[in-house]
């Protein structure tokens, strides 16, 4: 058992006393190249919170921010021009981002994670890229290039969906990307292939190869149940893996969903909320 107090040995409300949540708990903590600080708090569905200094920038897509302070002056554009909006169209990305400043002292800010897994920092050096799945991008620093990235061969990678459009983050500064579920890192030797379920792939240096490639045999397509397609990563370089990819999930959850012709729990997908309480 943890020594470390829950939420609950934390919490003992009385009555009439003053509520007092406990703090969330910190799991990293730092700061940015334009002199920003930020928490990434929580352990399941985090978030993370930044410090902006007054004057310092920070962007992110539409529909992404929190919560922030009142001397945080938002702006709405399109990043990249009509070019830039015209690549996030066709890969299903807003058209529009969001920039957000900080005005007269320090504003706080405040970006939470769309789905169970880790929020992760990536401090980058100038020219530094990194790859990473579509819809992983949170917020950067102003210095931060966001862009899309395309294979270079469709081939199989057209209709595989997962992993034929990618997001380009390019440094200098600091950028959040949230992904699904538990990181498991590989770095890959050049030649090193590893074959991935497409929607497991998270992020990968520049120099590693990807590619997506249709399963051989007659009998693992039929009844391997593993898909269509494969991704394969060939080294060198460094590739995270995510263990829980949203569909994945949604996949799952929609088998216990009522069919919506049916009457719920006669085809044994409704939920009864009257029991939740029975026993106590």
């Amino acid at each position: 058992m943890s020594d470390t107090p829950g939420f609950y040995e934390q919490y003992d409300p009385q009555p009439g006393a003053r509520i007092d949540l406990p703090d969330p708990t910190v799991v990293e903590q730092g700061e940015g190249q334009s002199g920003l600080r930020y928490k990434i708090i929580g352990t399941t569905l985090q978030a993370v919170v930044i410090q902006l200094p007054p004057d310092q920038e920070v962007f992110s897509e539409r529909g992404g921010m929190s919560w922030m302070s009142a001397n945080i002056d938002m702006q709405t554009n399109m990043e990249g021009g009509l070019g830039g909006a015209f690549k996030r169209m066709f890969s299903g990305e807003s058209i529009f981002m969001v920039a957000f400043r900080s005005s007269g002292g320090d504003g706080l800010i405040g970006f939470s994670a769309e789905f169970p897994g880790k929020i992760v920092p990536l401090n980058l050096g100038p020219g530094q890229q990194i790859i990473c799945q579509k819809d992983a991008f949170m917020c950067a620093e102003r210095s931060v290039q966001l862009d899309i990235h395309f294979r270079r061969k469709l081939g199989a990678g057209f209709f595989g969906g997962e992993g034929f459009i990618m997001q380009r983050l390019t440094g200098p500064g600091l950028a959040f990307v949230e992904l699904d579920g538990e990181i498991v890192e590989y770095t890959l030797e050049a030649g090193q292939m590893l074959k991935v379920d497409t929607g497991h792939v998270a992020m990968y240096e520049p120099s590693v190869q990807f590619d997506v490639e249709m399963v051989r045999g007659f009998k693992n397509i039929l009844f391997g149940g593993e898909g269509l397609f494969l991704a394969t990563l060939r080294g060198p370089g460094r590739v995270w893996l995510q263990t829980m990819p949203a569909m994945n999930l949604a996949k799952k959850i929609a088998q216990y969903l009522p069919s919506s012709g049916g009457g719920g729990s006669s085809s044994g997908g409704g939920i009864n909320l009257g029991n939740l309480f029975e026993g106590d």
